[in-house]
């Protein structure tokens, strides 16, 4: 049977609710955590018994190869699912990384976006195949520094802030600049992490209380994308 590769950059940002929703649909998966490859490693990697790649997010941008060795061997790896025609998601990073293999230039966005946004998608996610239920609005969960440009050849599918959200690159690769995938203890969790304790600009209790305000409503929505992606893949 075939699998869904789940591609971890740093353990903290892992699958969250998209895990959850794979377990409770006994979809096949793997965590595949990046940071402990080489290129050679990487690219022995069998993708014939992969149904799906679902790319996480992380700290660390996109051109901080030197920094992070394996990020030239995680653009490798995408590259070749995507030739290989496997259904592909980007969450975060994952979205600038698939940007960037496609070609795109990836770089500090006008404002550094981290907390809860609405965002409007456009026209063209209403026939899109994962994000045709969230239309016209969606409330989502951001935690950014970078953007990317439109891939040549890709449909914007949504687009805040002077940023790109999302976009879809033939009818089987997406990238998602939010974050979809959270829950209470992966946003607790960031804020231990990524944020100085007495920091001003960020409220944990304020953006927790945004979280448990919409929890329902952004898993439901969440699990749209989920079903859709899944029935895109064939893991028999």
């Amino acid at each position: 049977m075939k699998k869904i590769l789940v591609v971890r950059n740093i353990e903290i940002e892992g699958p969250g609710t998209f895990g959850e929703f794979l377990e409770k649909n006994n979809a096949p998966y793997e965590i595949l955590d990046v940071y402990n490859y080489d290129a050679e490693a990487l690219s022995a990697l069998d993708l014939s018994v992969i149904c799906g790649v679902v790319v996480l997010g992380g700290p660390m941008n996109v051109y901080e190869e030197e920094k992070y060795p394996f990020l030239k061997a995680e653009k490798a790896l995408i590259k070749k699912a995507i030739e290989n025609d496997i259904p592909t998601i980007g969450i975060c990073l994952g979205a600038q990384l698939i940007a960037c293999v496609l070609g795109s230039q990836v770089r500090r966005a006008p404002i550094k976006e981290i907390g809860w946004y609405d965002i409007v998608f456009e026209e063209s996610a209403k026939k899109d195949v994962l994000l045709k239920g969230l239309c016209p609005q969606m409330k989502v969960f951001q935690w950014h520094e970078d953007t990317f440009d439109l891939p040549a050849g890709a449909v914007l599918l949504a687009k805040n802030n002077g940023i790109n959200q999302a976009f879809r690159s033939g009818g089987h690769v997406w990238g998602l600049q939010f974050h979809i995938e959270v829950n209470d203890g992966m946003i607790l969790s960031w804020f231990d992490e990524y944020v100085k304790v007495g920091s001003e600009e960020l409220s944990c209790s304020k953006i927790m209380a945004e979280y448990l305000a919409i929890a329902k409503d952004l898993e439901a929505k969440a699990e749209s994308i989920y079903s859709a992606f899944l029935s895109l893949v064939s893991c028999r």
